[in-house]
């Protein structure tokens, strides 16, 4: 079998650690980076970044934040990229709205309120099943701290500029995961089976019992997808 060059692009205000169970089980079949997104403050910055430090050709995932950015990449070097998954993710941009309250959001980080910003945004971020389970929420809340308040700041001006990416999708080429959560409060269900819709050939998955963290909520059914998408497509 021949090994993939894997990339795993985290959320915000996430790490490497949301991946945790996909690195561990798919290592077998590929050679897997967790770029950090936290030292730039526009997501073309972040994209130039990735492709800098990346291999000549490889499979790329990103969720959230890190579709944005899985995005911008396949604007940038299509050529690149052999497979692509996005997750949890949207194409749109900012509405005005979003963007007042990321500037609000990140005023109260300032003031020593990140783990606050944090745990008021968890009911959006999660399946309300996982909002007992502490083991979940306590990693989300520990990845934060290590983006720390200014990496946090810098990942929402990123996502505050970001690009309509809707134009590019019919573009995609490569072989496509779209998924999500079943209940993402974030990014609907909706708006990724039009995702999937714009991307010739794409596969499109929603994820049971998962919000937004569904590579987290549901670790095994999101690890063994990847799995099918980097073997067998």
């Amino acid at each position: 079998m021949t090994r993939s060059a894997l990339i795993l692009l985290p959320g915000m205000p996430l790490d490497a650690a949301m991946w945790e169970h996909q690195r561990r089980h798919l290592a077998a079949v590929a050679d897997i980076a967790v770029p950090d997104l936290t030292g730039a403050g526009t997501i073309a910055a972040l994209a130039d970044g990735v492709l800098a430090a990346a291999p000549a050709r490889f499979a790329l995932a990103g969720l959230s934040m890190g579709g944005y950015v899985a995005m911008e990449i396949m604007r940038r070097a299509p050529e690149r990229v052999t497979r692509l998954a996005l997750m949890d993710t949207n194409p749109f941009p900012d509405t005005a709205e979003q963007t007042a309250n990321r500037r609000a959001a990140v005023e109260l980080a300032r003031q020593g309120k990140l783990r606050q910003v944090v745990a008021a945004n968890m009911p959006r971020m999660i399946h309300p099943l996982h909002m007992g389970d502490q083991t979940l929420v306590d990693s989300i809340h520990a990845q934060a701290e290590r983006v720390g308040v200014e990496g946090y700041a810098r990942q929402q001006a990123a996502i505050i500029t970001r690009a309509d990416s809707r134009p590019g999708l019919p573009a995609i080429a490569c072989p496509t995961l779209v998924l999500c959560g079943e209940a993402d409060a974030l990014s609907p269900v909706e708006v990724h089976a039009d995702m999937a819709a714009a991307i010739p050939g794409a596969r499109f998955v929603p994820v049971a019992e998962a919000g937004h963290m569904a590579p987290m909520e549901q670790p095994q059914a999101v690890t063994a997808l990847m799995y099918d998408w980097l073997v067998n497509r």
